[in-house]
């Protein structure tokens, strides 16, 4: 009976925070840590990328919201494999994060078709 008392009303609340329930800002679906290091603009949007003390993280936003297109973001740090989100969507790619420190990274976004890089960047 305890148990019911304390752990169903904080599974209720763990359940919340993970799915953004008292979220309703348009930019809080970007959830990169971090400072902003470096943007990239390109046609259909523009690749956003995030630096922390250990990590590094991306994310591609579209210009125009709207319709689900096909997008994808990358972020790769030196000497490890890439992370990629890839699918249709109608506002945004990724995030997606790297452990960075003391390495640098690089970040590709691409939407409908165009796209935009960082190069090897936060070295």
């Amino acid at each position: 009976m305890l148990v019911r008392l304390f752990v169903l009303p904080l599974v209720a609340a763990v359940g919340l925070v993970l799915s953004g329930g008292a979220v309703n800002s348009a930019d809080a679906a970007t959830v990169c840590a971090g400072r902003p290091a470096e943007t990239v603009k390109f046609k259909t949007g523009e690749l956003r990328v995030y630096k922390s003390r250990s990590y590094a993280c991306a994310v591609a936003v579209a210009k125009k919201p709207g319709p689900r297109r096909k997008m994808s973001v990358l972020i790769q740090a030196r000497g490890g494999s890439p992370v990629v989100d890839s699918g249709t969507y109608a506002k945004q790619a990724g995030p997606v994060t790297v452990h960075a420190l003391n390495r640098c990274v690089r970040a590709t976004a691409t939407i409908s078709g165009k796209s935009g890089t960082t190069g090897w960047t936060l070295c």
